[in-house]
């Protein structure tokens, strides 16, 4: 039977069951009907015996709680509208009284406990689907609590990144251009460049404190960099004093519903942080950020290793996902299994073209065994009856290299080595049919498996000397988080900014629009 079958059913229990101790009166009885369609509130006031919790003057201090939160959350990127505060009776009497506080404070709760949108249905590459939160225990410790203002409160993320994102979106490092100044062109400015389109981008950033004195306006100098450098590093960007295209649209503002790029950044993060809220922080995890191109282990709060990575290209089929899961074996010299999807796509046109093409890779059966590849005619197949799988020996050449990270998942996203070292130096890492590449890879093994191993380097090495694929099962196995985050604080604090590479965040922004966080006024 559902959660929602469940607790109807057991307010409908509560007002059958015969005896003197359970004589419920109308009023009881009118509120068991009014809350039987939210599992949530059928459930809670079905376990207290259907006792009003808004209703009286001993009530006071919950209906102020919950007045108090609706005031407070657009500190959360939330609009207050959401929740019609103005609708509230300052003295409620009736059951559908007492069942409108009840429902505005289970909605608070779900808001911040899992966001205000279902995120699949706003982008189909996101595979996180928040958990239904807790909300009947929650409503329980509301009422049971002295302090129910603070249960409602801190209802909200627990990750210390979400406060952060708080404090950067209402704190004083909100850096608006007043309206009228003539907007910069996107270009890309160095030292020693000079041009008309400098003469808007030094206006725009000596509006804001950040002026730049030079006998020629047009050229771009030493000042003019230190002045970008300086713009850069309170907002969030590389402080490298280049003004490319990620700076000037964040200097024009680029608005839209009156928020800027940084502030939308912000406001999208947070609610992405608000779908992972039932994940566990604590102890130890990987976290792989895309748009950073970087992978990181953090222990307890601290980040213990950090490395670049390469994930999927901007490409309909190879786009990095988003989820988590637990990353349970390190696979030393792995072989590479072919995905059907590249092996249909990319290699049997190939195939079909010469039969030696893709030489490294055997031509494998349903059943393992490698079939000779004069025994084929690939012209007899398509993409959807070709019947065999390829495989790539294992090796250093090999296109996983010499280690992989698995956590098993239905999308076959892994981490893992490359011989393509080359394009770790490159500022855009965006080039994998859709798994992450590490930069570092045999550190991230040895910090994997120094919680299970006195010689994690020597494990390590003895595994790959003996060339054999060689599974390494972490004990215990370790969450890993693939997660979207264009606006996020580095280890000092400070909020950043990342592309985005993939257009995410603008859909989430549209969503987010047309439920008014375009309305929230971040000024106050």
């Amino acid at each position: 039977m559902s959660a929602p079958a469940m607790a109807q059913e057991r307010v409908a229990a509560l007002m059958s069951v015969p005896g003197p101790k359970l004589q419920f009166s109308a009023a009881q009885m009118d509120l068991a009907r009014a809350v039987a369609g939210d599992s949530d509130l059928a459930a809670f006031y079905g376990g207290n015996g259907l006792a009003p919790v808004f209703i009286g003057p001993q009530a006071e201090a919950r209906r102020q709680a919950v007045k108090l939160a609706i005031e407070a959350m657009p500190r959360h990127g939330i609009p207050a509208s959401r929740y019609d505060a103005a609708s509230l009776p300052d003295h409620p009497r009736s059951v559908m009284d007492e069942v409108a506080y009840a429902t505005r404070a289970a909605r608070l709760l779900r808001d911040l406990k899992s966001g205000i949108l279902s995120p699949s249905a706003v982008e189909p590459d996101i595979k996180r689907a928040p958990t239904r939160p807790a909300v009947v225990a929650s409503l329980r410790e509301f009422q049971a609590s002295a302090d129910p203002t603070a249960v409602l409160m801190n209802a909200g993320p627990s990750h210390p990144a979400y406060k952060t994102l708080q404090d950067a979106l209402f704190g004083p490092e909100r850096l608006t251009v007043p309206q009228g100044l003539p907007k910069a062109p996107e270009a890309v400015w160095r030292v020693g460049q000079s041009g008309p389109g400098v003469v808007p981008l030094r206006d725009r950033l000596a509006a804001i404190g950040f002026a730049a004195e030079s006998a020629d306006p047009t050229l771009y100098d030493a000042a003019m960099s230190q002045a970008v450098a300086d713009y850069q590093r309170a907002v969030g960007l590389r402080d490298d004093g280049i003004a490319g295209p990620q700076t000037i649209r964040l200097l024009n503002g680029e608005a839209a519903g009156g928020r800027n790029a940084r502030q939308r950044a912000i406001l999208v993060a947070m609610e992405r942080l608000r779908w992972m809220g039932s994940d566990d922080f604590d102890g130890r995890y990987v976290w792989v950020n895309i748009p950073q191109y970087e992978t990181a282990i953090f222990q307890d709060g601290q980040e213990v290793f950090r490395t670049r990575s390469v994930v999927g290209k901007n490409d309909e089929h190879m786009r990095t996902p988003e989820f988590s899961d637990m990353m349970s074996n390190v696979v030393v010299n792995p072989s590479w299994n072919v995905p059907r999807s590249i092996t249909t796509r990319e290699y049997l046109p190939k195939l079909q073209a010469n039969r030696n093409a893709v030489s490294h890779l055997d031509v494998v059966d349903g059943r393992g065994n490698v079939v000779s590849r004069d025994s084929i005619d690939f012209n007899r197949y398509s993409a959807s009856s070709f019947p065999y799988r390829m495989r790539e020996k294992p090796s250093e050449d090999n296109a996983l290299g010499i280690v992989k990270f698995i956590f098993p998942n239905q999308w076959n996203i892994y981490l893992h080595d490359t011989p393509s070292k080359h394009l770790f130096a490159n500022a855009t890492r965006a080039y994998s049919h859709g798994c992450v590449r590490i930069g570092d890879p045999r550190d991230l093994a040895r910090e994997l498996l120094s919680t299970q191993s006195d010689d994690p380097a020597g494990l390590f090495q003895r595994t790959l000397d003996s060339g054999r694929e060689t599974w390494l099962t972490l004990r215990p196995a370790v969450p890993v988080h693939l997660v979207y985050f264009t606006a996020w604080p580095d280890q000092t604090g400070q909020v950043r900014l990342y592309g985005d590479i993939y257009g995410r965040d603008g859909r989430i922004w549209q969503a987010l629009q047309a439920q008014g966080v375009g309305q929230i006024d971040t000024a106050s």
